[in-house]
């Protein structure tokens, strides 16, 4: 059996999150849907993901009450997943 890192994994699915918040972005405003996104449509997605983590902080008690939109349940994944990316790197520095 051969080694896997524990990150390879974790480190695909962030980027097929950013993906799929790329053409959920796109499928929002409308354009024609597409199997894989274009660089601009990557580019909105990050700049959604850099928006959230940055929001997140500031309003994570009122989302408590309200449910989440799909666009915003993906981001909140994207989110855990590079929390968990970022655990399991720093647990191997100390």
């Amino acid at each position: 059996m051969s080694y896997v890192d524990e990150l390879e994994p974790l480190i695909r699915l962030e980027q097929e999150l950013r993906q799929t918040i790329a053409l959920r972005l796109a499928e929002e405003r409308g354009e024609r849907p597409v199997d894989v996104p274009t660089e601009q449509q990557v580019l909105a997605a990050d700049e959604a993901i850099a928006a959230w983590a940055e929001e997140i902080d500031f309003e994570q008690d009122m989302r408590a009450f309200r449910p989440l939109t799909p666009l915003q349940a993906l981001l909140a994944e994207h989110l855990g997943i590079c929390e968990r990316i970022v655990d399991i790197r720093d647990r191997r520095l100390s």
